[in-house]
């Protein structure tokens, strides 16, 4: 088991940044793959990010590659995900996920962790 924490998330205008935090406890950390979901009201819970496990390969969704970055700390259990240039369509609850391996991350169903997500509002 692991148990995942957000934070980080808040109220910010069109153009700002913003940097979530995920901590980590419970089993080791750097075993899992980690990933940052968001789900905006009315609308399916969509991928934006993930990094393998020892942090050497990342991807991320179309919508948010060039503006988004994620980033881990292994010694910290820590995730993070910079977001720079926050658009108002980046609003939405943001959920840090956890799961053995990244074959099909882009797959809500296929993340075995959930933290409880933290919420960002960008205002236009």
């Amino acid at each position: 088991q692991v148990q995942l924490v957000e934070s980080g998330g808040g109220l910010v205008q069109a153009g700002d940044s913003l940097r979530l935090s995920c901590a980590a406890s419970g089993r080791t950390f750097d075993i899992y793959a980690m990933g940052w979901f968001r789900q905006a009201p009315g609308k399916e819970r969509e991928f934006v990010a993930v990094i393998s496990a020892s942090g050497g390969s990342t991807s991320y969704a179309d919508s948010v590659r060039g503006r988004f970055t994620i980033s881990r700390d292994n010694a910290k259990n820590t995730v993070y995900l910079q977001m720079n240039s926050l658009k108002p369509e980046d609003t939405a609850v943001y959920y840090c996920a956890a799961k053995y391996g990244t074959s099909r991350y882009p797959d809500h169903n296929a993340w075995s962790y959930w933290g409880k997500g933290t919420l960002v509002t960008v205002s236009s």
